[in-house]
């Protein structure tokens, strides 16, 4: 399957497309961070976008690439937790494409307000991300919209710009975490690694509250799992996808489960050590780092901050250890 992953000049072709609208987010060596780890640790701040989150670079290339093969649709449709979302509209403002989005029922606030702001007409349906997928899927059919995925190559092409960025900032990085959602950071993680030919190990992230992506990945097929996290939402996947599933289980050195006890501690230390926010999957891969923290001395380790879109009362309840 990875046939799917883009090529260095696709990816290179899909930074120009992404830098029309900002710049390269930076990676810092955090002194406190690396004291806490025991080691040498980078940090890639996709909180840095102006949508809080790595989503845009996606939904730049993934409009890009529409745009190129015809005229645009009238309207898109897509199911979110938020950053998708807020990539989706973002994009479709950009190129001028009525958008909607469905989200599930009691999703963040935030989140939801800043897609509104983008443009984009919200729904709330079902109870999980699943079912508002499913209901997104049902919408486009019946309005002759263009459903947008989660997980497509188009979307890829513009995710791995910042695993590319990351890795020739950083070319002596040993090892790498990165949270699963849908699959794209990972799998954009895997098309970098191969684009620019570097020999950093990459470890996968899932909440423990939401187990898919590791159990399809043992039992090599989907296995679809129950979603209980209250903080990672952004990891908050019932059914993972055939497609990245099948980049991932060869190309992942293994993969961490991290409870929301310890997502929490990871954005406390986030704040504290570089005060910055991260929000529950933002901090994912830096609370599995400390999980595996004695194996990692003497290793340069790279951590994604994929998002920090989280809402007050949430940052101000994990703060005060109310989580």
């Amino acid at each position: 399957m990875t046939d799917l992953l883009p090529s260095l000049a696709d990816i290179e072709a899909a930074a120009e497309v992404v830098y029309r609208d900002f710049a390269p987010t930076p990676q810092y060596r955090w002194g406190l961070l690396s004291e806490r780890l025991g080691t040498g640790c980078w940090l890639k701040h996709e909180n840095h976008t102006p949508v809080g989150a790595f989503k845009i670079r996606g939904g730049l290339t993934y409009f890009d690439q529409l745009a190129r093969r015809g005229p645009l649709p009238r309207e898109v449709i897509s199911a979110t937790r938020g950053n998708h979302g807020q990539s989706m509209g973002w994009a479709a403002r950009r190129h001028g494409v009525a958008c909607t989005i469905v989200v599930p029922r009691g999703n963040s606030v935030e989140k939801n307000a800043a897609m509104r702001a983008l443009g984009v007409t919200l729904i709330e349906h079902g109870d999980d991300f699943q079912e508002a997928r499913e209901h997104a899927m049902r919408l486009a059919q019946e309005r002759g919209a263009h459903m947008v995925p989660s997980f497509h190559p188009d979307l890829l092409r513009g995710v791995a710009t910042y695993w590319w960025e990351f890795l020739r900032a950083v070319p002596q990085l040993d090892v790498a975490y990165v949270p699963i959602g849908q699959g794209s950071g990972a799998c954009s993680a895997i098309a970098a690694r191969r684009a620019l030919g570097h020999g950093v190990r990459i470890v996968g992230v899932v909440s423990r509250h939401a187990t898919t992506y590791a159990d399809s990945i043992a039992a090599g097929r989907v296995v679809e799992a129950p979603v209980t996290t209250r903080l990672a939402d952004g990891m908050a996947c019932r059914v993972a996808d055939q497609a990245a599933l099948d980049i991932l289980r060869p190309h992942l050195d293994h993969v961490v489960q991290v409870s929301d006890a310890e997502v929490a501690a990871a954005m406390r230390h986030l704040f504290t050590d570089t005060h910055n926010l991260a929000e529950g999957a933002g901090a994912a891969a830096l609370a599995a780092a400390l999980q595996e923290r004695a194996s990692l001395r003497g290793q340069n380790v790279g951590l994604a901050l994929t998002g920090g879109n989280v809402d007050a009362a949430a940052f101000a309840d994990v703060l005060a250890g109310r989580d």
